[in-house]
Parts: structure tokens; C-alpha cells; sequence
């Protein structure tokens, strides 16, 4: 009997996982936001980037193997 894995627990796991990952690149970009904003910059590059990782998540759903769980990272 082979190994068997479950690829819905999978996904939760992947999830989690880009959560932790994408916190302190969150943080970092407030920063960045709050800076450009004291500074009246323009503040569409960061907002751009924050939606992208707060959407990285939403990558997980479209998976099919876990390879490509694996390859999904916050990371550009």
C-alpha cells in the first residue's frame, strides 16, 4: 500500500503556510505605504504588491498536484 496524500488537507497546509510567509512582507509594505503617504508619493506600486499577497491564497484553489503547491510562494 502506497502513500496516499490528501490533497484537500494539502491545500489547508499550503495556505497556512503562504500566511506566515506573506506577514512580515505585509508589514513591510505598510511601512513603505505609510512613508510614501507622509511623503504625498505615489502609493499604486504598494497597493498593487499588497493585493497580490493578500490574493496568493487564492492560487492554492487552482492547484492540482502538489508539486504545484509546493512551487506557490510569496515571492516574486
Amino acid at each position: 500500500m502506497g502513500i496516499t496524500i490528501n490533497l484537500t488537507k494539502a491545500k489547508v497546509i499550503t495556505k497556512d503556510r503562504l500566511r506566515v510567509e506573506r506577514k512580515p512582507l505585509l508589514a513591510a509594505q505598510d511601512v513603505l505605504f505609510m512613508k510614501a503617504q507622509e511623503a504625498s508619493s505615489d502609493t499604486s506600486d504598494i497597493v498593487t504588491e499588497k493585493n497580490r499577497l493578500r490574493a496568493i491564497t487564492d492560487d492554492v484553489d487552482d492547484c492540482t498536484t502538489t508539486d504545484q503547491l509546493k512551487a506557490l510562494s510569496c515571492e516574486e
